[in-house]
């Protein structure tokens, strides 16, 4: 699937009090779309959009009003309260003062998937709710974002999958069908040739960003059953699953060759050198040079 754009947004970010600090843009992240930016105060109407919208707002309080063909809803929102407004529907809000935000776009397509029930799910219209899973999701997307490497692709692809599970779990329109998501039947987990399958994948393209979806057609499961019985295999989500393996690789070239740290590095699936250290040291406690010289 193509990156998804600010194109696929409802048209907020484009406003020109709207004034963005960094966005996901040329990152290649499919099903979803992240920015981070200063609002001003202004009133406007959206049409539909093809992507569900949740807003974090970053300070406050502020005073927001919403609805669809007038302004129906007002709430003061505090620091960590979210907007949530669902795919298809057109929107009227007025912001009462600047604010800081980060906006997270969504594909429908991802929430069915979380989702992973018999019926299609609908998300909510909220104004001012709470969920501290999914402030810190979105915080943890932005620093993603801030400081992006392209080995973290997988990374984002794991928090984009737990963004769209917890709104289909906890944020869809109608209780009964939240009910039903969480009753769904889950697996063990992998079994043995599917999680070789998976495993070989990986080893065969340590040095590449892999996209969980591929993760998840080699084990010929959808990504969010996929995410589930992984963990459940192995206790780790498949990026830091990922990231062990690249870390056990780096060890061994470290030890075994003369290749300078920085093409190693690369080989590994590491941006740089300075990204392998960073990982070294939270994984080991120690560093690339270190490493090698332990076993001269």
């Amino acid at each position: 699937m193509a990156e998804l754009t600010l194109d696929d947004t409802n048209g907020i970010l484009r406003l020109p009090w709207v004034r963005p600090e960094r966005t996901s843009h040329g990152l290649g992240w499919e099903h979803l779309y992240v920015s981070t930016q200063h609002e001003l105060p202004y009133q406007a109407s959206f049409d539909g959009a093809g992507s569900h919208l949740v807003i974090l707002h970053l300070n406050g309080p502020v005073t927001v009003r919403r609805g669809h063909l007038g302004l129906t809803r007002s709430r003061t929102i505090p620091a960590g309260g979210l907007f949530v407004h669902p795919a298809g529907k057109d929107l009227t809000v007025e912001l009462g003062g600047q604010l800081d935000t980060v906006h997270a776009y969504i594909t429908d397509a991802a929430l069915q998937e979380a989702h992973d029930g018999a019926r299609s799910i609908e998300l909510a219209e909220e104004l001012g709710s709470e969920d501290p899973l999914i402030e810190q999701l979105m915080l943890t997307l932005d620093r993603v974002m801030e400081n992006w490497e392209p080995s973290a692709r997988t990374y984002v692809d794991h928090l984009g999958c737990a963004l769209a599970a917890q709104l289909a779990r906890q944020h869809c329109a109608g209780s009964d069908r939240a009910a039903g998501a969480d009753a769904r039947p889950v697996r063990a987990g992998l079994t043995d040739r599917q999680f070789a399958a998976v495993r070989e994948l990986i080893e065969a393209r340590l040095a590449e960003p892999i996209p969980l979806r591929e993760m998840a057609a080699a084990a010929r499961l959808s990504v969010s059953q996929f995410s589930r019985q992984f963990k459940a295999r192995t206790g780790l989500s498949p990026h830091q699953f990922l990231v062990q393996l690249r870390v056990d690789a780096a060890c061994r070239l470290l030890r075994d060759s003369t290749l300078p740290i920085a093409e190693l590095a690369q080989r590994c699936g590491f941006s740089h050198q300075e990204h392998l250290t960073r990982v070294l040291r939270a994984h080991l406690g120690t560093t690339p040079a270190s490493v090698r010289r332990a076993d001269q």
